[in-house]
Order: C-alpha cells, then sequence, then structure tokens
C-alpha cells in the first residue's frame, strides 16, 4: 500500500516541480524583459546627451535630457506661465477622459447595432466610411470655430478620434458571435435583447478591448492638437507656447509627460483587461 501511494504521489511531485521550474522561468524572463527595457532607454538617453554636449548634433534645436528634466523641475516646483503644471495635466486630461468615454459609448452602442441589425448597417455603413475617411485632425480647427477655447473643442476632437477604431470592433466583434450560441439562446426563449445583452456583447468584449488600448492615446492626441490649435490649459498649450518662445526643451518635457500620462493609462487599461479575462487561458485579454 506504501509503495502504491509513493506511485501515485511521485506524478503530482514531478508536475508541481515543473509549475514551479515554469513559474520561475515565466518571472526570470520578465525580469530580463525590464531590464533590456531600461538599458535600451538609458543607451538612447545617454548618446543623445554625449551627442548634444559634445556638439554632434545641435543642441538647441535637438535639446538634452538634462536640459529637459530641468524643465519638468522647473514647471513641478515654480508652476507654468498658465498656472501650475498639475492643473495643466488634469485639464489634459479631463478632455481626454471625457472625449474617450464619450467615443467609446458611441462606438459600442453603434457599433453593435449596425451589427445586429443587417438594415441598419446597409442604411449608414456608406455614410460611416465616407466619415471615416475624413482626414479627422482638420477638423480641430473647425470644432474651435464652433465650440470656441474651452474644452468642449478639444472633447470633440477627441470623440472624433476615437469614435471609429471602437465603432468597427464593435460591428465586427458582433458579425463574428458564434451563430450556435445565438441559436441556442434562441431555443431556449431568448428575445432579441437578451440574445444581444447575454450572448452578443460578452463576445464582443475582447473586440471592443482591443480598441481600448488604441483609442484613449487617439483621445490624448485630440485634447493635445486641440490645445494646440488654440486653448487656455493644457499640454498642448504648453508645446505651443515653448515652440513660440524656442524653448526647445519646453516642447520635449511636455511630450515626456504626455508620455507618462499615457504609460499610466495604459497600465490601468491592461490591469482592467485581465481581470475581465481571468477566464481566458493565460489569465490575459486580446491585447497583451
Amino acid at each position: 500500500m506504501l509503495e502504491a501511494a509513493a506511485t501515485v504521489g511521485a506524478p503530482a511531485s514531478l508536475a508541481m516541480g515543473r509549475s514551479l521550474t515554469r513559474a520561475k522561468a515565466v518571472r526570470r524572463r520578465r525580469l530580463t524583459v525590464y531590464a533590456a527595457r531600461v538599458l535600451v532607454l538609458a543607451v538612447v538617453l545617454a548618446a543623445w546627451e554625449l551627442s548634444a554636449r559634445n556638439g554632434v548634433i545641435d543642441p538647441f534645436n535637438f535639446s538634452m535630457p538634462s536640459k529637459i528634466w530641468d524643465q519638468i523641475v522647473q514647471w513641478t516646483l515654480h508652476g507654468t506661465a498658465q498656472g501650475s503644471l498639475g492643473e495643466q495635466i488634469w485639464y489634459t486630461l479631463y478632455e481626454a477622459l471625457l472625449g474617450w468615454a464619450l467615443g467609446v459609448t458611441g462606438g459600442v452602442v453603434l457599433g453593435i447595432a449596425l451589427g445586429r441589425v443587417r438594415f441598419l448597417a446597409d442604411v449608414f455603413g456608406p455614410y460611416i466610411k465616407v466619415l471615416n475617411a475624413l482626414p479627422r485632425i482638420v477638423l480641430a480647427p473647425i470644432f474651435l470655430i464652433w465650440f470656441g477655447l474651452g474644452p468642449a473643442s478639444k472633447v470633440a476632437s477627441a470623440v472624433v478620434l476615437v469614435f471609429f477604431p471602437v465603432f468597427f470592433n464593435a460591428f465586427q466583434g458582433a458579425r463574428e458571435v458564434d451563430r450556435n450560441l445565438v441559436a441556442n439562446a434562441r431555443i431556449l426563449g431568448a428575445s432579441n435583447r437578451r440574445v444581444t445583452l447575454q450572448v452578443v456583447i460578452p463576445s464582443a468584449t475582447s473586440w471592443i478591448f482591443t480598441s481600448l488600448h488604441v483609442s484613449f492615446g487617439f483621445a490624448l492626441i485630440g485634447a493635445i492638437v486641440g490645445e494646440y490649435i488654440g486653448a487656455t490649459k493644457g499640454i498642448g498649450l504648453l508645446v505651443s507656447a515653448s515652440q513660440g518662445t524656442f524653448n526647445t526643451a519646453g516642447v520635449y518635457a511636455a511630450m515626456v509627460i504626455l508620455a507618462v500620462v499615457a504609460l499610466l493609462a495604459e497600465g490601468l487599461l491592461t490591469f482592467a483587461e485581465k481581470r475581465l479575462f481571468r477566464w481566458k487561458p493565460g489569465g490575459s485579454g486580446p491585447g497583451e
């Protein structure tokens, strides 16, 4: 009996050992990737700094990391001409978040609706394709004329940039739903509303989340472009003001701040996606 128990326990111990080895390998690879990323960034910044200091590149046009860092510190400690740095960041983030929320909501609702109802897709499809073909960035000056220098014009710019990628992903996700699931739901007596809410939308969620990673970056672009053209506050205004005074370090500093904001937002989206898609193999969504 003892021999039988040992025979049964051996495979379990072997499997546990393999799992631990695999987990260590995954952890080691993750640390290696992070270290490589830091190394690449350090090499690029060092090469940039040395090239500017030694005259290989023009420091007036390209600035240098040390001056960019000094500009960020100055803005943080003493504020900007438009107010505190935190106020500028929050103003841009508010415009981007509001535009992103409106664009995502509209894109998901219309994408699911047109994906589910072929008649609506046939009627509105050509118009959506024409609107999608327009260079949406050039709408920013029009929105500025319509809504003024306030946040409304920047929100509108963010909405038009966010809407289309979310719409097309939601539309495709609704079209790619397993027909057997829909048929089984109908056999069980589910109405169109229940099929949409309990079958179509959950199935299209992975498609929608894939677009969210890209769309928030578009929302930031819309807000920044609108502020660059005309605004009273925001990171885009910092870029415009720095350019107007030939402050190259200020332009790069604003870009660095924007990149940090975008990375933090991406991290939050990735975290939410992993929590939502824990049921998937590997515990991650399609965006990883």
